[in-house]
């Protein structure tokens, strides 16, 4: 529980297919403690089986999306054993956000920092506000940003991502943009807006497809092309005896408006 408000760390809300999880820490700029962590491992885990939902977006309370981990409570422990603690929890669970079938939005604002812009990286998609930041700035402080370098890498050139990493320096939004890190920049007045329109287009598509579709998008990545065109076919085989697919290909076929999806 927060020491100050006395309130969860992490928020839940749901609302017509889509659920929010909210970092609930802004006094500390949602720094990413062990307990927090945690919490939001055990949400994803409970959402992965949550037939209900099919789009999560991770935001963050206060002035900030994220601004990594909690520094004041790594220099409480730093010894070997608590830190390979956190940091094999934490890997798990931005692990975690790529396992679960929903597709999963950075709804990003002030800033994302070291952890924080390792969470904008992992996750699925992003949108930013267009004054949000960017930085893997544990290189100012003689720690170099070795688990956010692992999801910034996967998303942005090599150059862009080693100039970041070893300079500490933030980047814009527009920038963050055109390097890859996030899909959309926005006025803060649209980023709800465009957040809810995201999700929905997604929400609206079969989930069976957009789940199948997830799953082979980050296994695909590790494969060499000849073993992941053999694995794409088997999965849009496996998908051509859905009945959604079925159904909907029956509806385009025969031009019919598309009908409810069925599977899961």
């Amino acid at each position: 529980m927060s020491s100050i408000t006395n309130e969860p760390l992490l928020l839940r809300s749901n609302a017509n297919g889509i659920s929010t999880l909210t970092l609930n820490r802004g006094d500390k700029f949602n720094a990413l403690s062990l307990e927090l962590i945690n919490s939001i491992q055990g949400e994803l885990e409970a959402i992965a089986k949550d037939n209900s939902v099919r789009v999560v977006v991770i935001a963050g309370a206060g002035k900030a999306f994220c601004a990594g981990h909690d520094l004041v409570e790594m220099r409480a422990d730093p010894g070997p054993k608590a830190m390979k603690e956190l940091f094999k929890k934490c890997s798990k669970m931005m692990v975690m956000l790529t396992k679960i079938p929903q597709p999963v939005i950075a709804r990003v604002h002030g800033t994302a920092t070291a952890a924080g812009c390792q969470l904008v990286a992992q996750c699925d998609l992003a949108v930013a506000v267009e004054d949000a930041t960017f930085a893997t700035s544990g290189i100012n402080i003689g720690l170099f940003c070795s688990t956010p370098m692992v999801a910034v890498t996967r998303n942005l050139p090599r150059k862009q991502a080693m100039e970041m990493l070893m300079t500490g320096e933030f980047i814009d939004a527009e920038t963050a943009r055109q390097y890859g890190l996030v899909n959309r920049v926005v006025p803060l007045k649209k980023l709800d807006q465009t957040i809810s329109e995201l999700a929905q287009s997604i929400a609206d598509k079969s989930p069976t497809a957009i789940s199948r579709g997830k799953e082979l998008f980050y296994r695909q990545l590790k494969d060499n092309i000849e073993v992941a065109y053999e694995y794409a076919s088997e999965v849009i085989t496996a998908n051509m005896q859905d009945v959604d697919a079925r159904g909907g290909l029956d509806s385009f076929v025969n031009k019919r408006s598309m009908p409810d999806w069925k599977d899961r």
